[in-house]
Protein backbone atom coordinates (compact mmCIF):
# COMPACT_ATOMS: atom_id res chain seq x y z
CA UNK A 1 0.00 0.00 0.00
CA UNK A 2 1.39 3.39 -1.47
CA UNK A 3 1.87 6.28 1.49
CA UNK A 4 -0.78 8.01 -0.32
CA UNK A 5 -3.17 4.73 0.04
CA UNK A 6 -2.25 4.43 3.66
CA UNK A 7 -2.80 8.06 4.10
CA UNK A 8 -6.90 7.88 2.64
CA UNK A 9 -7.46 4.85 4.46
CA UNK A 10 -6.38 6.53 8.48
CA UNK A 11 -8.34 9.55 7.04
CA UNK A 12 -11.77 7.21 6.00
CA UNK A 13 -10.93 5.39 9.58
CA UNK A 14 -11.08 8.72 11.37
CA UNK A 15 -14.11 9.97 9.38
CA UNK A 16 -12.04 12.70 7.95
CA UNK A 17 -11.29 14.20 4.32
CA UNK A 18 -7.98 14.62 2.90
CA UNK A 19 -6.67 18.55 2.79
CA UNK A 20 -4.33 18.62 0.09
CA UNK A 21 -2.35 21.86 -0.50
CA UNK A 22 -0.85 22.94 -3.44
CA UNK A 23 2.53 25.23 -3.99
CA UNK A 24 4.69 25.81 -6.72
CA UNK A 25 8.29 24.13 -6.26
CA UNK A 26 11.26 26.84 -6.73
CA UNK A 27 8.49 29.83 -5.87
CA UNK A 28 10.50 31.97 -4.65
CA UNK A 29 13.53 29.45 -3.92
CA UNK A 30 13.99 25.46 -3.49
CA UNK A 31 14.98 26.01 0.05
CA UNK A 32 11.73 28.37 0.74
CA UNK A 33 9.64 25.75 -1.09
CA UNK A 34 11.17 23.07 1.24
CA UNK A 35 10.73 25.37 4.29
CA UNK A 36 7.16 25.60 3.26
CA UNK A 37 6.44 21.94 2.68
CA UNK A 38 7.09 21.05 6.47
CA UNK A 39 4.97 23.92 7.90
CA UNK A 40 2.12 23.05 5.72
CA UNK A 41 2.33 19.68 7.07
CA UNK A 42 2.65 20.62 10.51
CA UNK A 43 -0.74 22.65 9.98
CA UNK A 44 -2.70 20.11 8.88
CA UNK A 45 -2.17 19.28 5.22
CA UNK A 46 -2.85 15.60 4.26
CA UNK A 47 -0.88 15.67 0.94
CA UNK A 48 0.97 18.04 -0.79
CA UNK A 49 1.65 18.78 -4.35
CA UNK A 50 4.38 20.26 -5.60
CA UNK A 51 3.94 22.26 -8.83
CA UNK A 52 6.74 21.71 -11.44
CA UNK A 53 7.16 25.11 -13.45
CA UNK A 54 6.21 25.07 -16.84
CA UNK A 55 6.57 28.12 -19.55
CA UNK A 56 3.09 26.78 -21.48
CA UNK A 57 0.54 25.75 -19.11
CA UNK A 58 -2.72 24.73 -20.09
CA UNK A 59 -4.56 24.50 -16.81
CA UNK A 60 -3.32 27.33 -14.55
CA UNK A 61 -4.84 31.01 -14.35
CA UNK A 62 -2.65 34.03 -14.00
CA UNK A 63 -1.76 32.92 -9.96
CA UNK A 64 -0.19 29.72 -10.63
CA UNK A 65 1.30 30.59 -13.78
CA UNK A 66 3.23 33.77 -12.03
CA UNK A 67 4.86 31.38 -9.49
CA UNK A 68 5.97 29.47 -12.50
CA UNK A 69 7.64 32.08 -13.93
CA UNK A 70 9.21 33.14 -10.77
CA UNK A 71 9.88 29.70 -10.41
CA UNK A 72 11.91 29.50 -13.32
CA UNK A 73 13.81 32.82 -13.00
CA UNK A 74 15.55 31.32 -10.03
CA UNK A 75 16.78 28.48 -11.48
CA UNK A 76 14.21 25.54 -10.79
CA UNK A 77 14.33 22.46 -12.77
CA UNK A 78 12.86 19.15 -12.34
CA UNK A 79 16.34 17.42 -11.75
CA UNK A 80 16.63 20.04 -8.42
CA UNK A 81 12.94 19.76 -7.65
CA UNK A 82 13.58 15.59 -6.85
CA UNK A 83 16.81 16.85 -4.85
CA UNK A 84 14.41 18.78 -2.73
CA UNK A 85 11.85 16.29 -2.48
CA UNK A 86 15.30 13.64 -1.73
CA UNK A 87 15.79 16.07 1.48
CA UNK A 88 12.65 16.63 2.78
CA UNK A 89 12.23 12.83 2.84
CA UNK A 90 14.98 12.79 5.91
CA UNK A 91 12.69 15.18 7.59
CA UNK A 92 8.48 14.02 6.81
CA UNK A 93 6.67 11.55 5.92
CA UNK A 94 3.60 13.84 4.35
CA UNK A 95 2.37 12.07 0.98
CA UNK A 96 4.23 14.12 -1.67
CA UNK A 97 2.60 14.43 -5.33
CA UNK A 98 4.06 16.00 -8.42
CA UNK A 99 1.86 17.97 -11.01
CA UNK A 100 4.25 18.49 -14.11
CA UNK A 101 3.30 19.22 -17.59
CA UNK A 102 4.47 15.90 -19.83
CA UNK A 103 7.16 17.77 -21.48
CA UNK A 104 9.35 18.61 -18.48
CA UNK A 105 8.87 14.56 -18.26
CA UNK A 106 9.36 14.15 -21.73
CA UNK A 107 12.74 16.38 -21.60
CA UNK A 108 13.68 14.45 -18.37
CA UNK A 109 13.09 10.95 -20.23
CA UNK A 110 10.22 8.96 -19.24
CA UNK A 111 12.09 5.77 -17.78
CA UNK A 112 14.48 8.08 -15.89
CA UNK A 113 12.15 10.40 -14.54
CA UNK A 114 9.75 7.45 -13.09
CA UNK A 115 12.84 6.31 -11.16
CA UNK A 116 14.26 9.18 -10.19
CA UNK A 117 10.94 10.46 -8.98
CA UNK A 118 10.75 6.98 -6.83
CA UNK A 119 14.08 7.13 -5.23
CA UNK A 120 13.64 10.69 -3.98
CA UNK A 121 10.55 9.87 -2.22
CA UNK A 122 7.18 11.13 -4.74
CA UNK A 123 4.74 9.36 -3.84
CA UNK A 124 1.98 10.36 -6.88
CA UNK A 125 1.82 12.16 -10.00
CA UNK A 126 -0.39 13.90 -12.05
CA UNK A 127 0.04 15.51 -15.71
CA UNK A 128 -2.68 17.42 -16.71
CA UNK A 129 -1.95 17.37 -20.01
CA UNK A 130 -1.94 13.35 -20.34
CA UNK A 131 -5.08 12.11 -20.84
CA UNK A 132 -5.69 8.47 -20.34
CA UNK A 133 -5.53 7.74 -23.77
CA UNK A 134 -2.34 9.12 -24.52
CA UNK A 135 -1.09 7.53 -21.11
CA UNK A 136 0.50 4.08 -22.62
CA UNK A 137 3.97 4.75 -22.44
CA UNK A 138 4.39 6.65 -19.09
CA UNK A 139 1.78 4.89 -17.13
CA UNK A 140 3.24 1.54 -17.11
CA UNK A 141 6.59 3.03 -16.31
CA UNK A 142 5.68 4.76 -13.51
CA UNK A 143 3.50 2.08 -11.69
CA UNK A 144 6.36 -0.26 -11.94
CA UNK A 145 8.42 2.54 -10.09
CA UNK A 146 5.76 2.61 -7.42
CA UNK A 147 4.00 6.16 -7.81
CA UNK A 148 0.54 6.55 -8.15
CA UNK A 149 -0.34 7.97 -11.30
CA UNK A 150 -3.31 9.86 -10.76
CA UNK A 151 -5.57 11.56 -13.96
CA UNK A 152 -7.92 13.82 -13.95
CA UNK A 153 -11.79 14.31 -14.64
CA UNK A 154 -14.22 17.34 -15.54
CA UNK A 155 -17.34 18.38 -15.99
CA UNK A 156 -17.45 17.65 -19.00
CA UNK A 157 -16.02 14.08 -18.95
CA UNK A 158 -18.68 11.34 -20.24
CA UNK A 159 -19.10 8.03 -18.23
CA UNK A 160 -16.78 5.79 -20.33
CA UNK A 161 -13.84 8.39 -19.55
CA UNK A 162 -14.67 8.38 -16.16
CA UNK A 163 -15.01 4.36 -15.92
CA UNK A 164 -11.34 4.56 -17.59
CA UNK A 165 -9.70 6.96 -15.69
CA UNK A 166 -11.52 5.35 -12.12
CA UNK A 167 -9.77 1.88 -13.71
CA UNK A 168 -6.38 3.53 -14.06
CA UNK A 169 -5.64 6.54 -11.17
CA UNK A 170 -4.15 5.23 -8.13
CA UNK A 171 -3.93 7.34 -4.78
CA UNK A 172 -6.51 9.46 -5.56
CA UNK A 173 -8.98 10.67 -8.54
CA UNK A 174 -8.64 14.47 -9.39
CA UNK A 175 -11.94 15.88 -10.15
CA UNK A 176 -11.79 19.33 -11.82
CA UNK A 177 -14.35 21.18 -10.60
CA UNK A 178 -15.32 23.94 -13.13
CA UNK A 179 -14.55 23.93 -16.76
CA UNK A 180 -11.96 26.64 -16.39
CA UNK A 181 -8.47 27.32 -14.90
CA UNK A 182 -6.92 27.71 -11.27
CA UNK A 183 -8.01 30.37 -9.61
CA UNK A 184 -11.59 30.59 -10.78
CA UNK A 185 -14.77 30.84 -8.89
CA UNK A 186 -16.25 27.62 -7.97
CA UNK A 187 -19.90 28.53 -7.88
CA UNK A 188 -22.08 25.11 -8.86
CA UNK A 189 -21.12 23.05 -5.73
CA UNK A 190 -24.67 20.84 -6.29
CA UNK A 191 -22.87 20.01 -9.41
CA UNK A 192 -19.81 18.78 -8.12
CA UNK A 193 -22.05 16.83 -5.38
CA UNK A 194 -23.91 14.86 -8.61
CA UNK A 195 -20.41 14.57 -10.41
CA UNK A 196 -18.71 12.84 -7.75
CA UNK A 197 -21.36 10.39 -7.04
CA UNK A 198 -21.52 9.69 -10.49
CA UNK A 199 -17.59 8.95 -10.51
CA UNK A 200 -17.94 6.76 -7.75
CA UNK A 201 -20.20 4.42 -9.31
CA UNK A 202 -17.02 3.29 -10.70
CA UNK A 203 -14.67 2.80 -8.24
CA UNK A 204 -14.15 2.87 -4.08
CA UNK A 205 -10.45 4.68 -5.43
CA UNK A 206 -10.78 8.40 -3.13
CA UNK A 207 -11.96 11.49 -5.24
CA UNK A 208 -10.62 15.03 -4.21
CA UNK A 209 -11.44 18.16 -6.10
CA UNK A 210 -9.99 21.02 -6.99
CA UNK A 211 -10.20 24.21 -8.94
CA UNK A 212 -11.85 27.38 -7.40
CA UNK A 213 -11.56 26.05 -3.53
CA UNK A 214 -10.28 29.20 -1.49
CA UNK A 215 -11.84 30.02 1.64
CA UNK A 216 -12.18 27.16 4.62
CA UNK A 217 -16.47 27.57 3.77
CA UNK A 218 -15.45 26.14 0.59
CA UNK A 219 -13.66 23.53 1.65
CA UNK A 220 -15.99 22.73 4.05
CA UNK A 221 -19.07 22.43 1.37
CA UNK A 222 -16.41 20.08 -1.00
CA UNK A 223 -15.60 17.89 1.86
CA UNK A 224 -19.03 17.30 2.62
CA UNK A 225 -18.85 15.08 -0.57
CA UNK A 226 -15.70 14.86 -1.75
CA UNK A 227 -12.57 12.41 -0.09
CA UNK A 228 -10.19 14.80 -0.49
CA UNK A 229 -10.19 18.86 -1.07
CA UNK A 230 -7.53 20.51 -3.19
CA UNK A 231 -6.59 23.98 -1.89
CA UNK A 232 -3.74 26.00 -4.71
CA UNK A 233 -3.93 29.38 -5.73
CA UNK A 234 -5.42 30.62 -2.24
CA UNK A 235 -2.16 29.38 -1.08
CA UNK A 236 0.32 30.28 -3.82
CA UNK A 237 -1.17 33.78 -3.43
CA UNK A 238 -0.06 34.02 0.02
CA UNK A 239 3.23 32.83 -1.30
CA UNK A 240 3.70 35.54 -3.82
CA UNK A 241 2.66 38.70 -1.31
CA UNK A 242 5.52 37.83 0.68
CA UNK A 243 6.52 39.31 4.09
CA UNK A 244 5.49 36.36 7.53
CA UNK A 245 4.80 33.82 4.54
CA UNK A 246 4.98 31.21 6.93
CA UNK A 247 2.96 32.00 9.45
CA UNK A 248 0.15 33.02 7.39
CA UNK A 249 0.57 29.74 5.92
CA UNK A 250 0.51 28.06 8.74
CA UNK A 251 -3.18 29.92 9.66
CA UNK A 252 -4.71 29.63 6.59
CA UNK A 253 -3.85 25.79 6.49
CA UNK A 254 -5.00 25.10 10.10
CA UNK A 255 -8.20 26.85 9.09
CA UNK A 256 -9.15 24.92 5.64
CA UNK A 257 -8.20 21.54 7.83
CA UNK A 258 -10.47 22.60 10.68
CA UNK A 259 -13.44 23.19 7.62
CA UNK A 260 -12.42 19.34 6.64
CA UNK A 261 -13.05 17.83 9.88
CA UNK A 262 -16.50 15.95 10.99
CA UNK A 263 -18.67 18.63 12.49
Amino acid sequence: MSRLQKTFSALHARHEKALIAYIMAGDPSLEETESYVRQLSEAGADVIELGVPFSDPIADGPVIQQAAERALRSGTSLKKILATVRSLRMKTQVPLVLMAYYNSIFRYGEAAFCRDAAAAGVDGLIVPDMPTDEAGTIHPLAEAAGLDVIFLLAPTSPSERQSRVARLSRGFIYYVSLTGITGAKLTDKVDVEKKVREIRRYTKTPVAVGFGIATPDDARQVARVADGVIVGSALVKLVAEGGQVSDRLASFTRSLKAATLPA
